[in-house]
């Protein structure tokens, strides 16, 4: 297995690591986080860890894809895994913070319909030999994404103490985007639905 494909599957094992250590019922076993005051924010330990969990996936996000390229180590099995990969961290973690109400419900339904419509096309497309690259769309939706997650797991630092809701800007900007890609994305494609029916 090469670098690639290794940090493809430390993304994957941090999907599990992070469902863990978000939903461990702390204060039912009695362990105290410690809470600290950071920028005008409140951030207890577990936040700190929920973050760089996210975050190191993230980068493992951007390093396995630039040394593929660089290094001509693109393969079957990181093409497959590298978009599973990434979606599961961050739909999962969308789904967790619905879960605690910290976003609305409505943010990962659209943003997992989206992904299963796209993947759709593609797979459809791919049957016809035709591979479909990701639009700037796709790519400004993915950036807003890990941002307005970042400033989630981080109590929405900086902005708290300005009173600016930053962390539920970012993450409806966002759904707003992937919204849009998706549309923008099906409208572009659609000729190879319409071509299989």
């Amino acid at each position: 297995m090469n670098l690639p494909n290794k940090l493809t599957t430390i993304r994957l094992l941090s999907v599990p690591l992070f469902i863990i250590v978000y939903l461990i019922p702390y204060q039912s076993l009695g362990i105290e986080i410690p809470v600290f005051d950071v920028l005008s924010t409140s951030l207890s330990l577990l936040d700190i860890i929920l973050f760089l969990i996210f975050a190191l996936s993230a980068l493992t996000d951007y390093l396995d894809g630039y040394i593929a390229r660089k290094q001509h180590l693109i393969t079957t099995f990181g093409k497959f895994i590298d978009p599973i990969a990434d979606k599961l961290i961050v739909n999962t973690t969308l789904l967790l913070l619905a879960s605690t109400h910290d976003i609305h419900i409505i943010i990962p339904i659209i943003m997992i319909s989206r992904d299963i419509i796209v993947d759709a096309i593609r797979l459809v497309a791919s049957q016809k030999n035709v591979v479909l690259a990701a639009s700037y769309l796709g790519k400004a939706k993915t950036m807003t994404q890990m941002l307005a997650i970042c400033l989630l797991l981080l109590n929405n630092i900086v902005f708290a103490g300005l009173h600016i809701p930053m962390d539920q800007i970012m993450i409806w900007l966002a759904t707003l985007i992937s919204f849009v890609s998706g549309v923008d994305y099906f409208m572009k494609n659609r000729q190879y639905i319409m071509e299989s029916m």
